[in-house]
């Protein structure tokens, strides 16, 4: 009776992929792996890696460090 059925099912699998789909997005132009935005759907590890992007290097923008060094 209270048990998880298709129509809940739908309903998670649709806001799982309104969250996950933005930050494949922003994920791949900063230059890491799309598949890095799976970890927004995992409690704590989701900030932990908004964290590491907020601080990181990102990829995208070496080639854009080298060419203007200031």
């Amino acid at each position: 009776m209270f048990g998880i059925g298709i129509p809940e099912i739908m309903v998670i699998a649709f806001i799982a992929i309104g969250i996950v789909l933005p930050y494949w997005k922003i994920f791949s132009k900063a230059g890491f792996s799309g598949w890095l935005s799976l970890t927004m759907i995992i409690p704590f590890l989701n900030i932990v890696i908004l964290f590491y992007l907020a601080f990181a290097q990102w990829p995208a923008l070496k080639g854009i460090h080298r060419a203007n060094p200031s």
